[in-house]
């Protein structure tokens, strides 16, 4: 072994950094989100069109093309065990990927993505049912921000970023063929339509600036190019340690609580069988207004069923035991990775193989911040984590 910057061989680092730029050469969620959910959704809430048939976008790059370099990548050949057994994990999950971008919109997509994302278990799914039952009432709607505005709210909130570290790559724009708000690489996209709560503005800045971006910048600044695209599996902690931002600034809704259970119940209606339709009637007979119910169905049914949307309660409860547990989330600020990999990531760390986090979550600096989330570790009735809170 030759030693390279990590201490790790040149070759293994070779091997990782080729998974890195492959990973990045296609934009898997926006890929298999649609174009036109917003067009689409008041011919179906008006009754016109009851199985929306969603358009997709043109796929960037030939999946084909994309495995034959994957296939080209032996990651058998890595000699680090530690880092062999993240590399062998991350080339499965991406040929999975591969698999799902190939089968959009076919009856193939949705037992890929249960194999991805995984389904819901019955006690996830009575921690969701729960919720919808005992959450009765939600916050009344106050003055909604634009696009524009929230954008500019965002530009400020990486610009604080900033001011620790000139050099962060992170940036906002609004994109028209983006519905709502997502983080792609290291950018906030908005969709032009979006609309956010004003009370719900800085829970969200630290949900997508706080935590993906965050967590992007500093995986990116590793010799361990992966933990900047995500190891496998990362996106059930990353979707937890968003929500529990939530929670740590004081910005945690009833009716984000219930909008994270239904999505649970959603995605189990989803697998067993329901239509569109059915799904949407029942979330609003559970409660919910119908444009808001749309939602949640559009981004379950997308692609031809996407079970992601589970992973937000499911990583809440996760970290919520790892803190109940007096586990620390200092580690999960490294890189985008999965919570089951914490010993191996401890390891890697151990070995003085990682560097320390470029810069931490905003909200990790207010004292409030650690009353909050002592409050919530280890909760196993999760209505209470509204308990002192909006």
């Amino acid at each position: 072994m030759s030693g390279g910057d990590a201490g790790l061989s040149a070759a293994d680092l070779a091997v990782d950094h080729r998974l890195a730029l492959l990973s990045q050469s296609f934009r898997f969620l926006l890929e298999v989100t649609p174009v036109d959910a917003d067009d689409l959704r008041d011919d179906f809430l008006e009754g016109r069109d009851p199985d929306p048939a969603f358009t997709y976008r043109e796929l960037d790059t030939d999946p084909d093309v994309v495995r034959a370099e994957l296939d080209a990548i032996d990651v058998g050949e890595v000699e680090d065990p530690v880092l062999g057994q993240l590399l062998r994990a991350k080339h499965r999950e991406m040929e999975l990927q591969l698999d799902m971008l190939e089968a959009r919109d076919t009856d193939d997509f949705l037992p890929l993505s249960v194999e991805l994302y995984g389904g819901v278990s019955p006690s996830l799914r009575t921690q969701a049912e729960t919720l919808l039952a005992g959450i009765t009432r939600t916050e009344a709607a106050d003055e909604a921000l634009d696009a524009e505005e929230f954008l500019a709210l965002a530009e400020d909130e990486i610009a604080h970023y900033r001011t620790e570290d000139p050099d962060l790559d992170m940036h906002a724009e609004i994109r028209t063929d983006v519905n709502g708000v997502m983080v792609s690489g290291d950018t906030l996209l908005i969709g032009p339509e979006t609309k956010v709560q004003r009370a719900r503005a800085q829970a969200l800045l630290h949900h997508e600036v706080g935590t993906h971006l965050v967590t992007q910048a500093n995986g990116s600044h590793q010799p361990i190019k992966v933990l900047g695209v995500g190891l496998a599996g990362y996106d059930e902690t990353q979707e937890g340690l968003a929500v529990l931002a939530e929670i740590a600034c004081g910005g945690l809704t009833a009716f984000r609580l219930r909008q994270l259970a239904s999505r649970v119940v959603t995605v189990h209606r989803m697998i067993g069988g329901a239509s569109f339709a059915e799904a949407h009637e029942a979330l609003v007979a559970d409660g919910f207004p119908e444009g808001s119910a749309w939602t949640t169905v559009m981004r379950v049914y997308r692609s031809g069923g996407m079970t992601k949307d589970a992973i937000y309660l499911r990583g809440l409860v996760e970290l919520l035991e790892h803190l109940g547990a007096d586990g620390s989330l200092d580690q999960l600020w490294l890189g985008k990775f999965s919570l089951r990999d914490l010993p191996l990531i401890g390891d890697l760390e151990d070995r003085g193989l990682l560097r320390p986090p470029r810069v931490l979550p905003r909200y990790l600096h207010d004292p409030a911040t650690h009353a909050n989330l002592a409050r919530a570790a280890g909760t196993e009735d999760l209505g209470t984590l509204l308990e002192g809170h909006a």
